[in-house]
């Protein structure tokens, strides 16, 4: 077999996963999940298969996100997932450049466990980029530029907020909510408002369908079945949209405390550019109906969708590998 060196971009997120090749663009978007047999302590599965696992396996087949709110709780099962899925994305690859994304708020600690698990697919060289910074490029702003860029990143596990301007970041703040955190609050409604228990998939799928960040919206409606708290049968209960609005309000405020708190910090100079060209949404969260205008009104500037919001980081992951040594003030090392 023939192998050649290639420079590669990973989004390292708590729901997915996403693999950038330089030459490629993206060549894998899968679920952090792993399933291990807890028995002999084999793989079963990675990705898209493990998740297809989750809540019908065995006794003895536990699957696992060894990534929580964008931070390493299980090294061994991280490096694992990552070397998984790096082979699957890139089979044939010798001592790959690496740029992955981490939180601005990230210790050297949760970044020595990114690089080792990531060492154990054999990379030579290994850098990280804030992930604000790494949105904003994915985003196609002008973040060498003297104006300021604003970038809210909306995750599974977290949501970052950034100001950059001039190649660097001038404010940001990173707060453990995101997509994970409004399941678990759709699921905690129901199970007190309706005694009735659902699993994350079918929580996610109602904040896809119904959810709405807009507290005077169009009401909407769809059923659902879960398991009754009281009988153990299968029920069936009609879930609204103001339900859903009602599960994640303070999770909602809490993102636009992050982003007042944000722009609080920001020098003066730059408020105007703020007001100019606004903020930019990146994040499977910028993606939640009534999102934009809801942001709009609480923040008092334009806000804007990203183009690709889902896969901004990782493009910009794989735009840094060109930008490296540019890129060293910006937390990159």
């Amino acid at each position: 077999m023939l192998f050649s060196k290639v420079e590669i971009g990973i989004d390292l997120g708590t729901t997915n996963i996403l693999i950038y090749e330089k030459s490629k663009g993206i060549v894998l978007d899968e679920p952090a999940i792993i399933v291990i047999d807890t028995k002999t302590d084999e793989v079963i599965a990675t990705g898209s298969e493990a998740k297809d696992m989750v809540g019908k396996t065995p006794e003895n087949y536990v699957a696992v996100r060894p990534l929580t709110d964008g931070i390493i709780n299980d090294y061994d099962l991280t490096a694992k997932l990552l070397k998984s899925l790096l082979k699957k994305a890139v089979p044939s690859v010798r001592k790959p450049t690496i740029v992955v994304n981490v939180s601005t708020d990230s210790t050297s600690v949760e970044q020595r466990a990114i690089h080792n698990a990531i060492s154990s697919f054999g990379a030579s060289n290994i850098h990280f980029i804030d992930e604000p910074v790494a949105a904003a490029i994915g985003a196609n702003l002008p973040i060498e530029e003297p104006i300021a860029s604003v970038v809210v990143d909306i995750g599974g596990g977290t949501t970052e907020v950034g100001i950059i301007s001039f190649g660097g970041v001038v404010a940001s703040d990173s707060i453990k909510i995101g997509g994970n955190i409004f399941d678990e609050k759709i699921m905690q409604f129901i199970r007190e408002n309706h005694n009735v228990l659902i699993g994350s998939q079918t929580a996610e799928q109602l904040k896809i369908t119904i959810g709405n960040a807009y507290p005077d919206h169009k009401e909407q409606t769809e059923e659902v079945v879960g398991r009754d708290l009281i009988t153990g049968l299968p029920k069936t209960v009609t879930i609204s949209s103001k339900d859903i609005y009602e599960a994640i309000e303070d999770s909602l405020q809490s993102i636009s405390l992050s982003i007042h708190k944000t722009l609080e910090a920001a020098p003066p100079e730059l408020s105007g550019d703020i007001v100019d060209h606004g903020i930019i949404l990146t994040g499977g969260g910028a993606l939640l109906k009534g999102m934009k205008r809801w942001l709009t009104e609480e923040t008092k500037v334009p806000i804007f969708i990203a183009p690709d919001p889902l896969h901004s980081v990782a493009l910009g992951t794989g735009e840094a590998l060109s930008m490296i040594s540019t890129l060293k003030q910006m937390k990159m090392k």
